[in-house]
């Protein structure tokens, strides 16, 4: 496929643009910052300014496509991952106008330039507990797409309003539009510095339901996302199979969750953050996990 990719040079982007190119996709990176990865053409843009997206939808990904002398080819999917990706780096508003007008801007470019599959980033924070005033705790485990969003914060709210104007925009048009509610995303480097800390104070993962992704699974979504097609409007938990500390989830549940209603049993290391859904819908199958690495 010949793929638009926004935010490719941020953490989660550059290891899913690598992950596509090894499946023989053809992708151009839009971001602010050029990504240093062989095979991928950059564009600087601005996501707030609908005249660079509409500009970049009809852009040739390299030289290369010069040469047939047919005019530039149409991207087949877009993946929107462009965004201020949490509080506290810039204003709040900022951070919300940035990533609510940056979607828009995207998904209503390239609805009108003829793309038929859209996949963007939504974020665990959607659930309202990662960035809560206190400790806030959801309202069963699993977590699954089903429970409640009601976010408190400019970041999350962001990410709620996108699924709000992506769903719209599928209502509209009839095209394949998936928002990826993103687990805390880990890069290989980050086991052996962090995962040391987690085990010895589980504490640390509270925030984030103890689930992770792993940046390289990150990109087998997103190309599960891109394979399968006809499922309209869907929003998919995006996490790995397993938590990410070493107590069992017993252990876990009789600390932190007493309160919590469980909607079935549980395996000793298995996610709070279900990925279920995508298993079933998409044949999403991660392939590591910190307790192999």
């Amino acid at each position: 496929m010949r793929i638009l990719f926004t935010g490719g040079s941020g953490k989660a982007g550059r290891h899913a643009i690598a992950h596509l190119l090894a499946q023989g996709h053809r992708v151009l990176n839009v971001d602010r910052i050029p990504l240093d990865l062989a095979g991928v053409d950059n564009r600087i843009a601005d996501i707030t300014d609908a005249g660079q997206m509409f500009d970049v939808m009809h852009s040739y990904a390299g030289f290369d496509e010069l040469q047939p002398g047919t005019g530039v080819p149409g991207f087949d999917a877009v993946v929107h991952f462009a965004a201020v990706p949490r509080i506290l780096l810039t204003t709040d508003n900022a951070c919300f106008r940035v990533n609510t007008l940056g979607t828009y801007n995207v998904i209503d470019a390239a609805v009108k330039s003829g793309v038929r599959k859209i996949v963007f980033a939504s974020s665990e924070t959607t659930y309202g507990v990662c960035f809560a005033d206190g400790t806030r705790n959801p309202d069963y485990l699993p977590l699954d797409e089903d429970h409640a969003t009601i976010p408190e914060d400019s970041y999350a709210m962001s990410k709620v309003v996108n699924e709000v104007t992506a769903r719209s925009f599928q209502a509209r048009t009839g095209i394949d539009i998936y928002g990826l509610r993103i687990n805390n995303v880990v890069e290989p480097h980050e086991y052996e510095r962090d995962f040391p800390k987690y085990a010895r104070d589980p504490h640390l993962r509270l925030r984030n339901f103890f689930a992770y992704i792993d940046a390289r699974d990150l990109g087998h979504m997103v190309d599960r996302c891109l394979a399968v097609d006809g499922l309209g409007y869907q929003v998919f938990n995006v996490s790995n199979d397993t938590h990410s500390v070493a107590a069992p989830t017993s252990e876990l549940i009789a600390r932190f969750y007493p309160d919590v209603p469980l909607t079935r049993d549980m395996a000793e290391d298995e996610t709070f953050y279900s990925n279920a859904k995508a298993r079933s819908l998409l044949g999403f199958r991660p392939q590591h996990n910190w307790r192999w690495t």
